[in-house]
């Protein structure tokens, strides 16, 4: 039996903080749009695999590793845009379950299409900075997932700012909280979805342009990335920023200890086996919020 020390137990959690930043990045798109629209977003992932393909597509043509991150994210904000005129907008009065069997289409069609594009074959993107790995207690961390913690930060504190310090912002929050009030205040809620997905989309395209240089980019990498961002998402209860940010960095350090201390075949049932913890903790709780989103519409 392998005897772990501090070391050990410190690596596994900075690993596991590291890969958790993605997932706060995806839940957090995800529940944005939840918040404003109602609608629980299967696509998310997606997303992640349109900007970590973009930019490697970007940088195949000679563009400055930055420029390719810039042009990718603004690539798959403008998808998203187009992707909520094109399915969400029109039927907006839709059921619950019916806009999720949309989603799901929206999904598998973006997955298809990227097929036919790129191909089954695995890309690659250079780490952002080169230079040997930090040593921190014993534990050692790569430059790029320096660089997926701190691209996460600086994501939620200009997510912070332009929600709580901008009228734009308080304009979303107010269509997040009530719909209806929103709208008799001259809120426009169509409006409001569009900025939602958009600002989705650019989530979702930077979670998977930082975490490119560290894991093969393939065309059907989003599917389990936005798989578990969703269980982050739930494990915040759908609605909450902060709670997404939690459920996110959690998952990822049980991911983590589970695949390091146990299993690494665990790691992906971890984060199922947690979904369906929250799930029956909370049936009657998402349930009730699924309809009361539905019902101020």
């Amino acid at each position: 039996m392998h005897n772990y020390g501090i070391g050990d137990y410190l690596q596994l959690i900075l690993s596991g903080i590291s890969t958790g930043s993605i997932y706060v990045l995806i839940a957090l798109g995800i529940v944005m749009i939840y918040n404003v629209t109602g609608v629980i977003n299967l696509a998310q992932g997606e997303y992640t695999m349109l900007g970590a393909m973009f930019a490697v597509t970007y940088y195949s043509w000679h563009v400055p590793l930055l420029l390719a991150f810039l042009a990718s994210v603004l690539t798959v904000t403008l998808s998203g845009m187009l992707i909520e005129r094109l399915t969400v907008n029109p039927v907006r009065s839709a059921s619950a379950v019916t806009l999720i069997i949309i989603t799901v289409g929206v999904s598998i069609t973006i997955r298809g299409i990227a097929l036919l594009v790129w191909g089954s074959t695995p890309y690659s993107l250079p780490e952002f900075t080169g230079g040997a790995p930090f040593s921190i207690l014993g534990a050692v961390m790569s430059r790029q997932r320096l660089w997926v913690v701190g691209t996460a930060g600086l994501v939620l504190l200009l997510l912070y700012y332009l929600l709580d310090r901008t009228l734009l912002g308080k304009a979303l929050r107010a269509c997040a909280i009530n719909r209806q009030a929103a709208s008799l205040m001259g809120v426009g809620p169509a409006q409001m979805s569009l900025l939602a997905f958009a600002l989705s989309a650019a989530l979702g395209a930077v979670a998977g342009i930082v975490i490119a240089p560290l894991t093969l980019v393939t065309y059907d990498m989003g599917l389990m990335l936005g798989l578990k961002g969703f269980v982050a998402a739930v494990i915040g209860g759908l609605t909450s920023a902060p709670g997404a940010v939690v459920g996110g960095l959690l998952l990822g350090v049980l991911e983590s200890l589970g695949a390091g201390l146990i299993s690494s075949g665990l790691k992906d049932a971890i984060a199922f086996l947690v979904l369906l913890a929250v799930i029956f903790a909370r049936s009657e709780q998402v349930v009730g919020r699924l309809k009361s989103r539905r019902m101020t519409k």
